[in-house]
């Protein structure tokens, strides 16, 4: 089959090989075939040397949907030939952090596709723990519809969730690529009042008002993002922020922008080492969440697709082949202005 390799001997780091067809090695396995893909920012960080944990000579990605053509004896939930949209996450369900909902530090997995074991940049994949790593999708629900399930919009609902948001709140998203505008339609499902949007990216801000995703939207560039804020809630700041856009200034901006008390949501993969100005900070009593995402609501999200609660369609804003997608690669990398998500299609 066609798959798409990292290996530092590349030239660039990643090449479209021949592989074989994965198989079943443990009676929790299935295997997948792949019907979409999406390249994922963190596909970049690891061609870029950034995952230190990331095992060299593996198919990349791990953001997908398919269908079912080979379960394991013990796999319980699904069958073959059910669609299906997978988990970034690895999860045996059983481990101390796993049954605490923590399946990101589970002891058996945690982010394994396309990090520690093949992933999905392929025609076909093996899904380790497959009842829960992967999600039945209803008729009404397309591949299209769910591709962003256990990834980006996991990582949208996990930055909301993790500001505790009550109803009336103004919620700040930092970043409005495709984690941010996830993490604003949660922020918007889960209560809060007003949403704003900052990114330096006008066509993104411009995105964000479109789909009705944000009430306000700014950009550092042309105004003073801090002032602008205490102007929309009696000086007070941000309920919530969740930063989804990952730079030393982003981070700043994020408890700059919070009100006293408040929760910064970190959701954001940094490529350097952050430090927290606590002097300046003190006083504000601010409580930081960070992390990778728990992405154990999966079936909750794709029962709001179902319902058309939530839609994230609009993020897929090119598709290529798998035969061309290193060129996919190419314009991931530098994200051109509109470029949101790139679809990989095996056939």
């Amino acid at each position: 089959m066609r798959a798409l390799v990292y290996n530092k001997d590349f030239n660039g780091c990643i090449g479209l090989v021949d592989r074989n067809m994965p198989e079943i090695i443990d009676s929790k396995d299935a295997i997948v075939k792949v019907k979409m893909s999406a390249i994922c920012t963190s596909d970049l960080h690891i061609k870029n040397g950034f995952v230190p944990r990331a095992r060299n000579d593996i198919v990349l990605g791990h953001e997908f949907v398919g269908e079912l053509v080979a379960v394991g004896k013990d796999v319980k939930k699904l069958s073959v030939g059910d669609r299906v949209s997978a988990n970034c996450e690895t999860y045996c369900g059983e481990c101390y952090f796993c049954k605490r909902g923590y399946i990101n530090n589970c002891i058996n997995g945690g982010w394994e596709l396309g990090c520690r074991i093949d992933g999905c940049q392929a025609e076909y994949v093996r899904v380790p723990f497959a009842d829960n790593g992967l999600t039945k999708l209803p008729e009404n629900v397309s591949y299209k519809n769910a591709l962003f399930v256990g990834d980006i919009l996991s990582s949208g609902y996990f930055g909301a969730e993790m500001c505790e948001i009550k109803s009336g709140d103004v919620v700040a998203i930092i970043g409005s690529g495709p984690v941010g505008l996830c993490a604003m339609m949660c922020a918007k499902y889960l209560g809060a009042q007003t949403i704003v949007a900052i990114d330096v990216d006008d066509t993104r801000l411009e995105i964000a008002r479109k789909e009705g995703l944000a009430d306000f939207t700014f950009n550092p560039k042309n105004c003073d993002v801090e002032e602008e804020i205490k102007k929309l809630t009696q000086n007070r700041g941000a309920d919530g922020v969740i930063e989804c856009a990952g730079t030393a200034e982003t981070f700043e901006m994020s408890w700059k922008i919070a009100r006293p008390n408040a929760i910064v949501g970190v959701v954001a993969m940094y490529e350097q080492d952050l430090k927290l100005p606590l002097p300046q900070m003190y006083g504000k009593n601010l409580t930081f969440k960070t992390g990778g995402v728990d992405a154990i609501h999966c079936e909750k999200l794709v029962k709001l697709i179902s319902e058309n609660k939530i839609s994230t369609d609009f993020l897929i804003t090119h598709k290529f082949g798998l035969n061309n997608i290193l060129e996919a690669y190419e314009l991931f990398e530098k994200k051109p202005q509109g470029c949101l998500k790139i679809a990989v299609i095996p056939e």
